[in-house]
């Protein structure tokens, strides 16, 4: 009977000849009990100081990362006989530095720490908490996600029109650590864009106009601003004819269920109101503008509609409709102008369809 040797699986072992004070070990292991003290047992023998400990877990196991001071001359593959004498798989074996051994909560934080800070300095902050060998950032056209280089290469979205691409050569990414990255990038989006707080328009007469969503201390002012709407303009947004805003409404345009009412104000007046409403069967979600007469064609509309876009899609939203009047294409060239590529319903004339941009792309 013929007996074959499975070959180990090949170690990155990093600069054999260099002379560093720590080394950083991945150790890939069966979660049992007594693994990791037996694995404790032979550095101990071998004279390792274990300096710090990262359990990652990964598909059918976990995967050690040991921080260690190594005895003076000990071979880095004398290391890799030992760990697989006991049964474990050793993925690599690289120069650290002692200036890393801090929590990984700590480490994590201070990396946000310093990403809010200098948003320039985002892809040094990914390169830390992801251990990559590099990060650069590119056209999200060139990033090719779907080409991960058996685990050693990760993109990430930066929400631009860019993203980053991480590489690691000593080990593959893990998910624990891709999620790690994924969240501080979602954070800093939502840094960028402020979903919780109100913005400043920048208009070139110098007009102080400020989108912030609404709130029940602002039922006096909607009302102020449907009395100073044409009956046109509000026909527009209500489809039926009237002249002021019933007082029963209010609430419910201020604080609809489940969505979000967004103004624009202009010093006390609120001149523009926008609504984002989730469906309740997952669908597309609905909004709709009402603009003062006298501020249309000044670009509030686009940038509520602007503004509600960003909105929908820290919500989770792909897809935004709104209803229309036949023969009424001003919302048709507003989400134009935003960029969401309207589409009218087939059968339905009435309502408009904008796809939202894929936060992954």
């Amino acid at each position: 009977m013929e007996t074959y040797r499975v070959l180990p699986a090949p170690v990155h072992l990093g600069d054999e000849t260099a002379a560093a004070s720590a080394w950083r070990v991945r150790i890939r292991v069966d979660d049992r009990p007594g693994t990791l003290a037996r694995i404790a047992i032979r550095l101990a023998d071998l004279e390792c100081n274990i300096l710090g400990l990262s359990v990652l877990p990964v598909p059918g196991g976990v995967l050690d990362e040991i921080v260690l001071r190594p005895a003076t001359g000990l071979p880095k593959q004398l290391l890799v006989d030992a760990i697989r004498d006991e049964g474990c798989e050793c993925s690599a074996v690289v120069d650290a530095d002692l200036a890393e051994l801090v929590d990984p909560a700590t480490a994590t934080l201070t990396a946000v720490k310093r990403a809010v800070e200098d948003p320039s300095g985002l892809e040094e902050v990914l390169r830390g908490v992801l251990a990559a060998d590099v990060v650069t950032k590119v056209p999200s056209i060139e990033a090719n996600p779907a080409r991960t280089e058996g685990g050693h290469r990760a993109v990430f979205p930066a929400g631009d029109g860019t993203a980053f691409v991480a590489r690691r050569r000593w080990s593959p990414f893990v998910e624990l650590e891709l999620s790690r990255a994924i969240a501080l990038t979602g954070l800093m989006a939502a840094v960028r864009d402020n979903v919780t707080g109100p913005i400043v328009l920048d208009r070139p007469d110098g007009a102080a106009i400020v989108l912030r969503k609404g709130v029940p201390g602002d039922a006096e002012a909607v009302s102020a601003l449907h009395q100073r709407c044409s009956m046109t303009t509000l026909f527009h947004r209500y489809h039926t004819g009237m002249r002021t805003v019933p007082r029963r409404w209010l609430h419910r345009l201020l604080m609809p269920p489940r969505g979000i009412s967004l103004l624009a104000v202009c010093g006390r007046d609120v001149i523009g109101l926008g609504q984002l409403i989730p469906s309740a069967d997952g669908g597309a979600a609905e909004v709709s503008l009402l603009v003062e007469d006298s501020w249309q064609r000044q670009g509030i509309g686009t940038a509520l509609l602007t503004r509600l876009a960003v909105l929908a899609m820290a919500k989770g939203e792909r897809e935004l409709a709104a209803v229309c009047l036949p023969g009424d294409d001003s919302l048709y060239r507003t989400a134009t102008r935003v960029g969401l590529r309207p589409e009218r319903v087939t059968g339905d004339s009435a309502t408009l369809r904008f796809a939202l941009p894929d936060p992954r792309v």
